[in-house]
């Protein structure tokens, strides 16, 4: 590589008294070309995983742990990438997932093909910065097309929803679960969205929980909670009850403990009773408090001091009948409290009724080879829901998460910003064409870098042809065609290899997906190509 550009740095030298051209050193043009060149490496590993008939990958870990995906978002962080400029795709791939959630793969390919015509600019003797601003200019123009091209939403067109979280799903590993996953999104977060605040949707409010056994068919949405936990039947206590009051406690129901280290030595058998019965007479204290509240579903959360049950604990609880689910993660508690629209209790002294939750129904259900708990019919519950994902085996279960996780983002892009766009290919070419003519209008070295980079757009409609087995130069001549007659919405239909009105094929995107993919591709390019020197330091 070196060996090229050596070769063709002194052509550049001596055009340059006669043209103004500007002429960077050769320490610069190497370390940017190596940014570059690594970006790009990064950018064509994930580009065979573009779009419906996209490859997926299997990634093995030194642990032994497989993953197969084709989800962009979680390949890149997978990798281990150590050139500092390649870091910067992965960390792209990461902020178009948190903006937009969709669309991982295809921001990174955009970025690509954008760094490699930046590539052939800079050859040509043209200086970054040029290149660079030329880029801002282009990705907001390209933005006002794409909102141009915009068909306005209403959150009550719930078919739109669905097709377009139908579309999000068709490049994943479980496309053929499609028909059900996408309307169970929609639904998912219609039923979190708050009136007060329609334009804010918090993805932590679907709780995602995933169990083996059985197939993807088999995922179902739960209006309630699920927890991947049987009851204690440690002293054969209910595994279900009706009209249920539900407290959530952070206390622990065993014998207290001094808070330092310490062994009491008991020498006689009289003491021994004695210790054993103050410590049964202040479990059943405790528990009698609980019982006369009417509480009859406990949820203990785990506690790292001390075991937060004992046997002689479940065995009263169970006498009395109270049904006991027990290690309740930290970090779930405020999920728990916020779908039961109950309080955590601390400490038992403050255990009344009104910090309880009331629930039609809780039951221990056999899943698979395992036991869920599930708490239905809660009375005044909070706006969040809980989707059981099964599958056959973990990989299944786990690709079908990431894809649930892409429909459920594309669902809270359309809340946010209700607009959508065709796919199919469609939005990139049309941008490509607007931007070649906008790029005509416009004078010296810039009209060249937008029509450069508005080439570059092609790369996704090329790509989409490409891992389809089509032939990829023909398709996209005919696609840049149809658009040059007006035809807007003509995509690539990758089930029928030809171009039709994508719309009709119901291929809908949100268009947040591709206006953050747009704008986030070309401030890492930009930024990219603004560096022109590595420095290491200790």
């Amino acid at each position: 590589m070196a060996a090229a550009v050596t070769a063709s740095a002194p052509p550049a030298r001596s055009s340059s008294s006669k043209t103004e051209s500007y002429v960077d050193n050769k320490r610069r043009d190497d370390v940017r070309r190596a940014n570059i060149v690594a970006a790009r490496a990064v950018a064509d590993a994930v580009r065979t995983s573009l779009g419906p008939k996209g490859m997926d990958k299997m990634i093995a870990s030194a642990s032994g742990e497989v993953i197969i995906t084709n989800d962009g978002a979680t390949i890149l962080n997978k990798m281990e990438v150590l050139q500092p400029a390649a870091k910067m795709l992965v960390d792209l791939s990461r902020s178009q997932d948190a903006a937009a959630g969709d669309g991982t793969t295809t921001v990174v390919v955009f970025a690509g093909s954008l760094l490699h015509r930046s590539l052939s600019l800079l050859s040509a003797g043209i200086h970054p910065t040029v290149v660079s601003d030329a880029l801002h200019r282009l990705s907001v123009r390209a933005v006002d097309v794409l909102h141009g091209m915009a068909i306005p939403l209403d959150l009550s067109d719930r078919d739109s929803l669905v097709k377009s979280a139908a579309t999000s799903l068709n490049s994943k590993v479980v496309s053929q679960y499609s028909s059900l996953l996408a309307p169970l999104a929609v639904d998912a977060v219609l039923s979190v969205v708050d009136p007060a605040h329609p334009d804010l949707v918090d993805l932590r409010d679907v709780k995602i929980v995933k169990k083996l056994g059985g197939t993807v068919d088999d995922t179902e949405l739960v209006r309630g909670l699920v927890f991947d936990k049987k009851v204690s039947h440690a002293a054969g206590g209910p595994t279900r009850v009706e009209n249920a009051k539900i407290a959530v406690i952070q206390f622990q129901i065993s014998p207290p403990k001094t808070d330092i280290e310490q062994s009491i030595v008991v020498s006689d058998y009289t003491q021994m009773d004695r210790i054993l019965r103050e410590e049964r007479n202040y479990i059943l204290g405790v528990v009698k408090k609980i019982k006369a509240t009417g509480c009859n579903v406990l949820l203990i959360q785990k506690s790292i001091l001390r075991d937060a049950v004992t046997d002689l604990s479940l065995h009263y609880l169970a006498k009395a009948k109270i049904l006991v689910v027990k290690d309740v993660e930290r970090d779930e508690i405020e999920f728990i409290t916020k779908t039961l629209n109950c309080l955590p209790i601390a400490n038992i002294e403050h255990f009344r009724e009104e910090k309880l939750g009331f629930a039609d129904l809780v039951e221990e259900v056999s899943v698979g080879d395992g036991k869920i708990v599930k708490i239905t019919g809660i009375k005044n519950m909070g706006r969040t829901t809980t989707v059981l994902v099964r599958g056959s085996n973990q990989l299944v279960i786990d690709e079908a998460e990431r894809s649930l996780h892409d429909a459920l983002c594309v669902v809270r892009c359309l809340v946010n910003k209700r607009f959508l766009i065709a796919g199919g290919g469609a939005p990139e070419i049309e941008m490509s064409r607007q931007l070649g003519a906008w790029a005509k209008e416009l004078q010296g070295m810039e009209s060249y870098c937008v029509k450069e980079f508005a080439e570059a757009l092609e790369v996704i409609p090329y790509t989409l042809a490409e891992n389809a087995g089509l032939k990829p130069i023909a398709i996209v001549t005919e696609l840049r065609n149809r658009h040059a007659q007006g035809e807007i919405s003509a995509g690539i239909n990758v089930r029928k290899g030809q171009i039709t009105n994508i719309l009709e094929e119901n291929v809908l995107q949100p268009l947040l997906v591709s206006t953050s993919a747009i704008t986030l591709a070309t401030e890492c390019v930009r930024m990219i190509l603004k560096i022109d020197d590595i420095i290491t330091v200790r």
